[in-house]
């Protein structure tokens, strides 16, 4: 993305070059008359950005997560869509956030709580039908951000990866005026990804992998990583190779017998806690188990399985974590045998 302010300098990279005001020990600034007002190119929008967001609607839980991270919980005006257990770290600081809505967040929800910001990790959450489309929101004098890796729902993203990720974390606290804590929460993200990659140098070959994200309610179609999204940014990472690498968008609904016929040597199991059919990791080692063709599969017979919440497969300030969980998985497994 693109960020430029209107009545100053361009950006060098992603940010904008000039006198950022320091941060307080939580990251948090005061807002300024400094760089602003800020004008970016966000998945196709022009967007402007008057003054630091003071009230911003995060729509789902990463996109919560991460605006706390750069210390501006106490600028949250409401979040929504949570799935995932909060890390206890934040759990406080999370909880005393609005909870808009148990699930996906209407228009009219939004708009009572007069936000000056929106971001979301979602594309189908800014809709006519959900929070509104984001250029009607524009016109109501309310920017929105939405990351990269959804501009358009389940398309591949020819350069999804972790420095895209960090692109994104470094968006948001330029335009919340939280550029120490941005850089620093980066420089955290750098350190788990080369955690994970000093643990793959101890894996044997270059074995391949299904990523198992989730299935429709019949459990036939099940959906797994293609290209374009950081499961496939993972599996290059690590050497290894992502079976579904071919298909035409990062999340392809599949069939059994395809991945059957595949034969990875290690399945990658989202623990999924949103609450639908089937999500479990128990539920997908059951069905994988007992299943007459599954079952006859040799990294099932053999519980390859490879276990990672499901927040580490979608893109989140917590994908990083995807490294070293997949990475020490996979040697530990080899190093059993199996």
């Amino acid at each position: 993305m693109r960020i430029i302010s209107v009545g100053g300098a361009l950006a060098v990279g992603a940010l904008v070059a000039g006198c950022a005001p320091a941060a307080d020990a939580h990251g948090d600034t005061a807002a300024t008359a400094s760089g602003y007002p800020l004008e970016y190119d966000n998945c196709g929008e022009t967007v402007e950005v008057p003054q630091a967001p003071q009230r911003v609607v995060s729509l789902n839980q990463s996109a919560t997560e991460l605006l706390i991270r750069l210390g501006a919980a106490d600028r949250i005006a409401g979040t929504a869509y949570q799935t995932d257990p909060v890390p206890d770290d934040i759990r406080s600081e999370y909880e005393a956030i609005p909870l808009l809505s148990d699930g996906i967040l209407t228009h009219e929800g939004l708009l009572e709580a007069q936000p000056d910001f929106v971001y979301s990790s979602y594309a189908s959450f800014l809709t006519a039908d959900n929070a509104g489309e984001r250029s009607e929101l524009h016109e109501l004098g309310v920017p929105t951000y939405l990351t990269e890796f959804d501009c358009t729902y389940h398309a591949s993203v020819a350069d999804a990866s972790f420095e895209l990720l960090n692109d994104e974390i470094r968006d948001i606290a330029r335009i919340l005026d939280v550029v120490p804590a941005g850089d620093e929460l980066v420089a955290q993200q750098e350190q788990t990804v080369q955690d994970g990659l000093e643990i793959a140098e101890a894996i044997d070959g270059e074995p391949s992998v299904v990523w198992f994200y989730s299935t429709a309610a019949s459990a036939a179609t099940p959906s797994v990583a293609g290209p374009g999204g950081l499961p496939q940014h993972v599996s290059e990472l690590l050497g290894v190779r992502n079976l579904f690498d071919d298909a035409t968008n990062k999340w392809p609904e599949v069939s059994w017998d395809e991945v059957a016929a595949r034969q990875p040597d290690y399945i990658v199991l989202a623990d999924l806690t949103r609450g639908y059919p089937g999500d479990t990791v128990e539920e997908k080692v059951d069905f994988l188990t007992s299943d007459p063709l599954m079952s006859q599969l040799e990294a099932v017979r053999e519980e390859r399985f490879i276990v990672v919440p499901g927040q580490y497969m979608d893109p989140s300030i917590n994908s990083v974590k995807a490294v070293p969980a997949v990475a020490q998985g996979i040697v530990d497994l080899q190093e059993a045998g199996r």
